[in-house]
């Protein structure tokens, strides 16, 4: 392990002491010269490069995530539970998301690991819990994969009308994302730069749209005045109805940690990972917490079209635009939407191929995946991740083939809020391990630190201990009156057994140790700002403060 100069020099950095203790205490107002201008890095199998620049994560912050969860999970999740019970449903996972990015971004500020939390937990915690949470991540994101390849050729023969076969489709899909990921890192940013501008655009569009319609907008508009919450019960089929939206709104709204790995990739960290704690939240909670509310006015939670299909005509959104008689939308959704997904399997792609290669940079799995190439690709994580993912793309073609992504997609959506549990208690930790070696990490200039901690990680784990309860209850008493069944019991909780299974595995097997807060390693992957980094920072809090706001919503 040896120091570098943010990533351009080679002149060796000060001892660790010296290192840390600059800007002990200090005012962030303070002089460049009292910041220490080195990275302690582990380049034994290679680095990444820091291509992702300041404004491509600020805009991709802004769309990532972004697909077909919130266009066909919403309507569904109006079907299973009512307006009332959706709106508090998605409430609570918006607010969760928060405090993830509030906690995840403490963390990945001070270390900008591309591993992150599953580095965070082998180094504060036990490498057990980081394998069996990387695994199911891992496994969780490429089943995203496999998963947007159908609706890919969903949204495609939308237009192509069955002109089209299955695999050509699923061949299309596969070389347009895997493709990308044959170029630099920077062809990647731009992709996601792109795609996230053209979702962006959209929302803001569907949500104008939707206002309209609410105030009675298109030739067979409407005043719509909340009577669906007073003609239709608004919570449908008790506590099994809540469980099922929340478990929705998860999926729809993702884990959001998709920011946080590439954070081992920014160009300026400190000030990428903080915009985005706090633009990632606010952008989660405006696009769907208006989204839902604009649905529970919009459409009938009995409308038989929610649940009439899995296409853009099965969108609430769509519904409510052909209730109004608004021609020509629905062809303009179907196209951004096949954007999003490109954009979303290829943003799996990326996460996957960086938690693999973080296990094997941490001997959790060999080591020789974790080796990255001159370009900062790690083409083992890559070449290993994109062939799984195409095995499941394909195994679509065989008779069976959805019913296995069914259960992928519950190991995806029970993977996140299992691995929130992972992050807050890995937090805890984090700290424990800072006060038993008096490290000054807050005490320096620009420090970043979650709100109010510890707050959010209390805050996140009681809302993840709820999901697992509604996991569990919708698995025990399914939706439709059919009663339990072992087989719809572990599709629900199939994720929570990997990743405890897994967990428990590796720890018997390897005999891993508990990390002690007075030995964990609170040096590999420390960024500390650098005197460029130093300047950008003083430039940025000298603006006023509505100029710094701007620097939020600007799309440039």
């Amino acid at each position: 392990m040896s120091p570098i100069i943010d990533n351009k020099g080679a002149v060796e950095a000060a001892d660790k002491e010296a290192e840390f203790a600059i800007g002990d205490g200090l005012n962030p107002s303070s002089s460049i010269e009292q910041a220490s201008l080195a990275e302690l890095a582990d380049s034994r199998n290679g680095q990444f490069h820091r291509s992702f620049s300041p404004r491509q994560i600020h805009i991709i912050s802004l769309g990532s995530n972004i697909g077909s969860g919130v266009f066909l999970g919403t309507g569904k999740a109006l079907a299973n539970g009512g307006p009332g019970f959706m709106i508090i449903a998605y409430f609570l996972v918006c607010s969760c998301i928060w405090a993830v990015l509030q906690t995840l971004g403490e963390m990945t500020i001070a270390f900008p690991t591309s591993g992150n939390y599953i580095d965070y937990a082998d180094r504060w915690v036990d490498p057990a819990l980081a394998f069996g949470a990387g695994f199911a991540e891992w496994l969780g994101w490429v089943a995203v994969v496999a998963l947007e390849a159908i609706f890919f050729n969903i949204f495609v023969q939308y237009w192509a009308e069955g002109a089209l076969p299955l695999p050509a489709s699923i061949t299309i899909f596969l070389v347009i994302v895997l493709a990308i990921f044959l170029l630099p890192n920077k062809a990647f940013a731009w992709f996601e730069y792109v795609t996230s501008v053209i979702k962006i655009f959209l929302f803001l569009l569907i949500i104008v749209l939707s206002l309209a319609i609410v105030c009675g907008a298109g030739p067979g508009g409407y005043v719509h005045d909340g009577a669906y919450w007073r003609d239709l019960p608004p919570f449908k089929n008790g506590f099994t109805g809540f469980a099922n939206c929340a478990l929705l709104a998860v999926a729809g709204v993702g884990d959001q940690v998709f920011i946080g790995i590439m954070g081992g990739e920014a160009s300026s960290p400190r000030f990428s990972m903080a915009h985005a704690t706090k633009l990632v939240p606010f952008r989660v909670n405006f696009v769907y917490m208006l989204s839902v509310v604009f649905i529970t006015l919009l459409v009938r939670s009995d409308d038989e079209r929610l649940l009439g299909g899995s296409d853009v005509t099965a969108s609430a959104f769509v519904i409510a635009i052909a209730d109004a008689n608004i021609a020509g939308v629905p062809d303009l959704i179907n196209a951004a939407m096949i954007t999003g997904i490109l954009a979303i399997a290829a943003e799996s792609i990326y996460l996957s191929s960086r938690i693999v290669r973080e296990m094997a940079h941490k001997r959790l799995v060999p080591q020789f995946i974790a080796k990255v190439d001159s370009r900062g690709r790690p083409r083992w994580a890559l070449a290993i991740t994109c062939a799984v993912a195409v095995f499941l793309s394909y195994l679509s073609l065989s008779s069976g083939g959805y019913e296995l992504f069914v259960w992928l997609v519950n190991i995806s959506s029970s993977a996140y809020f299992i691995n929130w549990m992972i992050i807050s208690f890995t937090s805890w930790r984090f700290h424990q391990a800072l006060q038993a070696q008096n490290d000054p990490l807050f005490r320096q200039v620009y420090a970043w630190k979650s709100i109010s901690w510890p707050l959010m990680p209390i805050w996140m784990m009681l809302i993840s201990i709820l999901l697992v309860v509604c996991c569990i209850f919708a698995g025990a008493k399914p939706l439709g009156g059919g009663g339990f069944t072992a087989y719809t019991f572990f599709q629900y909780i199939i994720g929570l057994l990997i990743i405890v299974g897994f967990t428990l595995a590796y720890k018997l097997i390897m005999r891993t140790e508990w990390r002690d807060p007075k030995t964990a390693d609170l040096i590999t992957g420390r960024r500390i700002l650098t005197a460029q980094e130093i300047k950008y920072l003083d430039d940025y809090y000298a603006m006023p403060k509505w100029r710094r706001f701007g620097t939020y919503v600007q799309l440039w």
